[in-house]
């Protein structure tokens, strides 16, 4: 398998807009050791010629014109994306599907929960069926081995596969509380286990940390993408008073008590990266402590246009 990080920064990403915090400030006028940053997006392909976005973030457009690997076939109007696979029905996650408005048929794996939540109460969301054929939403099952590519009958192995799991993560804030009512919950925020031959690969952007079923997928995996947003729980409420801690958003912080940094994983060959880091975060500053204390850990830093081989 062949993973690319298009986008590593939370929402708004790096620098922020709207922020003149001194990391912002630093990375724009380049006084900070750090690397500028788009929201967080990831793409997944065993051959490089078919590709599968995880999520689809707000800034895809410009992702998939800096990637030479999303170049159109020449002479035509097609695109080396076949599929997208929502983990959740986050801003942040699914803004992105609007870029793949043009005419293009495209496969969206989801839960039954998301779909609903962008179709039926998300109007905008409908241009997705202006292609001919229109965009086809497929099902993701909990707990059960989904073919994204089959596998050829000469090697029952081949192929990609995928996973869902339940990380026990709540619906939007946007969602309507007489839909959000006829949801299985379990549905809201999913963990993606790919696998492929004897490879496999976990993607959790938005961990909540609540279980420790996803510790296992973790050290079951050759890679593993997580969570990254945040390096303490209550980083915004230092920031701006009355703010919600991290754990109140969805976001394992990464340091302070049972943060995933502190986590009980067994020694493993799992190769571990952070994505999703919000501006806030130290570990963005390359000479920081904390980004020295992650390094130490043997945890990587999810940067734009990182590589990653399975």
């Amino acid at each position: 398998m062949r993973v690319r990080v298009l986008g590593s920064a939370a929402g708004g990403g790096f620098p922020q807009w709207n922020c003149a915090c001194p990391q912002c400030e630093g990375v724009r006028s380049g006084k900070l050791r750090a690397r500028a940053r788009t929201q967080t997006q990831a793409a997944v392909s065993l051959d490089g010629a078919r590709w599968f976005l995880l999520n689809a973030s707000p800034d895809l457009r410009q992702q998939i014109l800096s990637s030479a690997d999303f170049v159109p076939p020449g002479g035509s109007r097609n695109t080396p994306i076949s599929s997208v696979v929502l983990t959740s029905a986050d801003v942040d996650a699914v803004m992105g599907l609007l870029h793949l408005r043009e005419f293009q048929p495209l496969h969206i794996f989801s839960t039954i929960a998301v779909r609903r939540i962008l179709t039926e109460e998300n109007s905008l969301f409908r241009v997705l069926a202006r292609s001919s054929p229109p965009v086809k939403w497929e099902t993701l099952p909990l707990d059960r081995l989904m073919p994204l590519i089959p596998a050829s009958p000469a090697d029952k192995k081949s192929g990609l596969f995928c996973k869902a799991v339940s990380l026990n993560g709540s619906f939007p804030d946007y969602v309507s509380e007489s839909l959000r009512h006829t949801l299985a919950p379990e549905e809201a925020v999913i963990g993606l286990s790919f696998a492929s031959k004897e490879k496999k690969f976990f993607y959790a952007p938005n961990l909540p940390g609540i279980g420790d079923h996803w510790l296992r997928l973790v050290e079951e995996s050759d890679l593993a993408i997580l969570d990254g947003t945040f390096w303490k729980d209550d980083e915004l409420h230092s920031i701006q008073k009355g703010s919600k801690s991290a754990r109140q958003m969805g976001h394992l912080p990464l340091w302070g008590d049972r943060g995933l940094l502190r986590q009980p994983f067994r020694p493993s060959k799992t190769r571990r990266v952070l994505i999703h880091i919000n501006n806030t975060n130290p570990i963005l500053n390359d000479e920081s402590p904390e980004s020295r204390i992650v390094r130490d850990a043997c945890w990587e830093i999810a940067y734009d246009g990182m590589e990653l081989a399975v």
